[in-house]
């Protein structure tokens, strides 16, 4: 389903083209949101670990979440890692060993999701990125979205790294370093990455021109110009009204290809724990995305896999 834009498709190229190659050619299209997937089948994400307690549970209704969107036209599977740490297990109970565990069964089920496409017929190349969420998605009380969490660049660092390494480690095609809210943040994850031999994309949370935390985003996109470890720099989990701009300031500031997923335009109400308001998402919006620079295109929170159909479909034809 993904374009070049030189003519080339990425269907055209073996399996066996890494994610930057990809890139590099065309368009490749990411998945929609994990968790109204899993609502939609039956599973309730109530709980403070969200979708990273069906690692545990149900693992099988993840690979079935991830399957569907590779089915749909999605050529990345975005791991339910998102929100699982060593912290957040710990205080259910899950010691660091199992904790390690589940991370890299996110990365397994995710590639069980690519076997099966594959056994089903998909010929074109898929990949897998193991989902990096903020500090606040663990803190499970809405924080992602504001950041300014009073800790440090080297506390952030320091949280965020025995998890990098463990999913580093499972070797996924792409490390996401995503919905991250603040500038800080930012820094301590990119020095998280060194070394790790797994490239990676960044992804800020935004409202407006300005990350959650209030920086302006040209300085955010700003510290992943000269990490060679990042392949892609962009938003995600914002409005889709938020987007066009900052694809624009991304490509401009970095030189990288843009990663762009947001939400469906409806908003999270951190208490009630729901979403409020109606879906301001429409495919036809991709278009402009991709003149833009947008390299990764798909959907967050509340972006089902008929949406994904319609963005892959509409990137096809804008070949």
């Amino acid at each position: 389903m993904a374009s070049g834009s030189g003519g080339a498709t990425v269907n055209d190229m073996t399996s066996t083209i890494t994610l930057t190659e990809a890139l590099a050619a065309g368009t490749v299209v990411l998945d929609g949101g994990m968790s109204n997937q899993l609502e939609s089948a039956g599973h309730d994400l109530s709980d403070e670990l969200w979708s990273a307690r069906l690692l545990a549970e149900r693992p099988e209704a993840i690979t079935q979440a991830h399957l569907a969107y590779f089915e749909a036209g999605a050529d990345v599977a975005i791991t339910s890692s998102y929100q699982a740490t060593f912290e957040g297990f710990a205080k259910r109970g899950i010691e660091a060993e199992r904790a390690a565990e589940l991370l890299v069964l996110s990365v397994e089920l995710a590639r069980e999701a690519v076997r099966q496409a594959q056994a089903g017929g998909v010929t074109r190349p898929l990949w897998v990125a193991a989902s990096v969420g903020p500090y606040g998605a663990m803190l499970a009380d809405g924080s992602e979205y504001r950041g300014r969490y009073g800790l440090s660049v080297d506390e952030l660092e320091r949280f965020h790294r025995p998890r990098l390494e463990v999913l580093a480690g499972a070797r996924p095609d792409v490390l996401a370093l995503e919905t991250v809210p603040d500038a800080d943040e930012a820094r301590a994850l990119l020095r998280a990455v060194r070394g790790l031999g797994v490239p990676a994309w960044l992804s800020y949370s935004v409202a407006g021109d300005r990350t959650r935390a209030g920086q302006p985003l040209e300085e955010a996109f700003a510290l992943a110009a000269e990490a060679d470890e990042v392949i892609a720099v962009g938003v995600n989990c914002c409005a889709p009204e938020d987007v066009e701009a900052a694809v624009e300031t991304a490509a401009r500031v970095t030189g990288k290809p843009v990663v762009v997923y947001p939400n469906s335009g409806e908003a999270w109400n951190a208490e009630a724990r729901a979403w409020d308001g109606r879906s301001s998402f429409a495919a036809e919006q991709v278009r402009g995305w991709r003149e833009s620079g947008a390299r990764l295109i798909g959907g967050c929170c509340r972006v089902g896999p008929e949406a994904i159909g319609s963005i892959a479909r509409t990137l096809a034809e804008a070949r």
